[in-house]
C-alpha cells in the first residue's frame, strides 16, 4: 500500500490539530516514554526444528488437501473458491496441495496502521511488537470492587487509560461489550470513541457486515476516502470457528474489510481438548490449517490486503472443562506458530495477559505473565489482550489493566537489549571508582540515574516499617488509585472539528435508520 504524501501528511496533522497536546507524553514511571511500537533487538526464541516445522506444514497441508474448511452460510465465498480452483463440496472446501500457500504470497510481511496522529501510526510485523488493550468481556471489574455488565462509559475510560499508558501502542477494539447500548447500535459509539478519546491506532467492528462497513465508512470521514482505499487504518478480528469453520458472520466482516484493504487478523480460537487435539503438535496443525484458508481467501477478496496470522490457543480442564491460562502447553503452541508465520511471511498475533482469576490477584499475576513473556521472547508482532483481561476474558479490570501495563513497560525496555555503545559500556565509570569505590556518585552514574533501571508506578520496595507506616496497601490498591489519577489527568487530543461533526452526524442517521435491538 501507499505510504504518505507530503500532501496528506500534512492534511491529516490538520485534522487532529494541537501537535503539542498529542505529544505530551509525560513520563510515567520506569524513564519510560511513551513509544509507537517495539522494534525487539533480541533473536526470537526458535523452538521448533526445520525438521518439526516440515512436518506441521505438511500436516497442515494434508488438512487442508484431504479434511477441508468449512465456509458455512457464505454461497460467494464457495463460488469465489470454486473459480479459484478448489474443490467445493457443498459448504466443504477442500483445496489443492500449495493453493493457499500460493495465494498468501501477495500478501505484505509488514504494514503500516495509520493513526490520525501520524505520530502514532504503528508498523506490524517484522521484528516489530504492538501492545493492544483486552477485547471482548461483557463484563467490567470497576474501581469500587464491583463486577458488572459494562456500560459505554466504561468502554470509554478504557480507551482513554489505554491513550494514557505509554506502554500501551494500540487502542484496540472491543475493549468491554457495552450492554447499556442497543447491540445493534453499540458499534457506532465504540467506534467514535477510539477516535475522540484517543488518537493511536485501532480496530474495526466484526459483529455483523453492516458493522464492518460502518467501521470503513466512519474511518473514511476521519482519514479521507482516497486514503483509506490506499492505507491500512484499520485492524480487525476474524475468528475461525473452530475446528475448521469459518461462519457467516465472520466471512461477511473478512470481505467487508479485505476488499476495503484493510487489515484481517485471521484467528483459530482453539480451547485444546474441545476445539483441537490435546496435543501441542495437533493444535499447531490444525491452527495453520485454519489460519492459511482464511488469510488466502482475504487474498482472493483483494489481493494485497494486509492479513495476520493469527492463534489463540490454550487448554482447558480435563476434569471441569474450563479454560485454563498460563500453563505450559499454549506457550509451546505461541512459540511455534510465530515459527510457522515467519515462515509464511505474514505477520503474526498471539499472546496477552491471560488468566482465570477472578481479581488481579497472585493467580492473575503469574498466569498472565507466564502468557507475556513467551509472547515477548517467540517474537508476535500483534498483541491481543495485553492488558486488562480477567476471569479467562469475561471480564475487563481497571486495576489489572495498568498493572499489566506496567509489566508491558518493563518488556519494553527488556527488548532493548543490551546496550553496547560507549555509555553502556561504562569503561569511565570503571576507571573513575577503581578498586573498593563505590559508584553511587561517579559522573557516569549521576548522568544515567533517572533512565538506567526501570521504576514502576506500582511497586513497593521500600522498608517493611514504610510500607506499614503507609497504610500497608497491597498493589491492587495503588493500582486503584493509579487508574483514578490517569483518568482525572486524561487530556482529549484534538479532533478537528468538522471531523467530529460528520462524525456525528454519521452515527445519528444510523441509528434513526433503525429500531433498537438488544440481542
Amino acid at each position: 500500500m501507499d505510504a504518505d504524501t507530503d500532501q496528506e501528511q500534512g492534511r491529516r496533522k490538520g485534522r487532529r490539530g494541537g501537535g503539542s497536546d498529542a505529544r505530551r507524553d509525560r513520563r510515567k514511571g520506569g524513564g519510560m516514554e511513551s513509544q509507537r511500537f517495539i522494534t525487539r533487538k533480541l533473536k526470537p526464541y526458535e523452538l521448533l526444528s526445520e525438521e518439526g516445522l516440515a512436518l506441521i506444514e505438511r500436516n497442515a497441508d494434508i488438512v487442508l488437501r484431504e479434511i477441508g474448511i468449512e465456509f458455512r452460510g457464505d454461497p460467494e465465498a464457495l463460488a469465489i473458491w470454486r473459480d479459484a480452483g478448489a474443490d467445493v463440496d457443498g459448504e466443504r472446501v477442500r483445496f489443492p496441495e500449495g493453493l493457499c500457500r500460493s495465494l498468501i504470497g501477495t500478501a505484505p510481511a509488514t504494514f503500516v496502521q495509520h493513526a490520525r496522529n501520524p505520530e502514532r501510526s504503528v508498523e506490524i510485523g517484522g521484528d516489530s511488537t504492538v501492545f493492544a488493550p483486552v477485547y471482548g468481556p461483557p463484563f467490567v471489574r470497576d474501581l469500587e470492587g464491583k463486577r458488572r455488565y459494562a456500560t459505554i462509559e466504561d468502554f470509554r475510560n478504557f480507551v482513554r487509560l489505554a491513550y494514557m499508558a505509554p506502554a500501551m501502542h494500540h487502542s484496540g477494539g472491543t475493549v468491554c461489550e457495552p450492554v447499556d447500548v442497543p447491540v445493534n447500535k453499540r458499534h457506532l459509539d465504540m467506534i467514535d470513541a477510539h477516535v475522540r478519546f484517543s488518537d493511536k491506532p485501532f480496530m474495526g467492528s466484526v459483529t455483523h457486515p453492516d458493522r464492518a462497513a460502518d467501521s470503513v465508512a466512519m474511518a473514511k470521514i476521519v482519514f479521507g476516502e482516497d486514503f483509506v482505499d490506499r492505507n491500512c487504518v484499520l485492524i480487525n478480528l476474524i475468528n475461525a470457528n473452530s475446528p475448521m469453520v469459518f461462519d457467516e458472520t465472520m466471512l461477511g466482516a473478512l470481505k467487508t474489510y479485505a476488499r476495503a484493504g484493510q487489515a484481517c487478523i485471521v484467528t483459530p480460537f482453539i480451547l485444546a481438548g474441545a476445539m483441537a487435539p490435546v496435543t501441542a503438535a495437533g493444535v499447531l496443525t490444525q491452527t495453520l490449517a485454519e489460519a492459511m484458508a482464511g488469510m488466502a481467501f482475504a487474498q482472493l477478496c483483494r489481493p494485497g490486503a494486509p492479513v495476520v496470522f493469527g492463534s489463540f490457543a490454550s487448554s482447558i480442564s480435563m476434569q471441569s472443562g474450563a479454560p485454563t491460562f498460563g500453563t505450559p502447553e499454549p506457550a509451546l503452541v505461541l512459540y511455534g506458530a510465530t515459527q510457522l508465520a515467519r515462515r509464511l511471511g505474514v505477520p503474526f498475533r498471539s499472546g496477552g495477559g491471560l488468566c482465570g482469576s477472578k481479581t488481579p490477584d497472585a493467580q492473575a499475576a503469574y498466569e498472565s505473565l507466564a502468557t507475556l513473556n513467551p509472547t515477548l521472547m517467540a517474537g508476535v508482532n500483534f498483541v491481543l489482550h495485553a492488558a486488562g483481561w480477567l476471569e479467562g476474558g469475561l471480564v475487563s479490570s481497571f486495576e489489572k489493566f495498568v498493572m499489566d501495563c506496567d509489566q508491558l513497560a518493563m518488556l519494553q525496555r527488556f527488548a532493548e537489549g543490551v546496550d553496547l555503545s560507549e555509555n553502556g559500556q561504562a569503561m569511565d565509570a570503571i576507571r573513575e571508582v577503581g578498586p573498593g569505590s563505590h559508584y553511587l556518585g561517579c559522573a557516569h552514574t549521576q548522568a544515567n540515574f533517572e533512565t538506567a533501571f526501570y521504576r514502576s508506578p506500582l511497586t513497593d520496595n521500600n522498608s517493611y516499617e514504610q510500607w506499614e507506616a503507609e497504610g500497608a496497601r497491597r498493589i491492587e490498591e495503588r493500582a486503584n488509585d493509579l487508574v483514578r489519577k490517569w483518568l482525572a489527568d486524561y487530556q482529549q487530543p484534538a479532533l478537528d472539528q468538522g471531523v467530529g461533526e460528520a462524525l456525528d452526524d454519521y452515527i445519528r442517521r444510523k441509528k434513526d435508520s433503525m429500531p433498537d435491538a438488544f440481542t
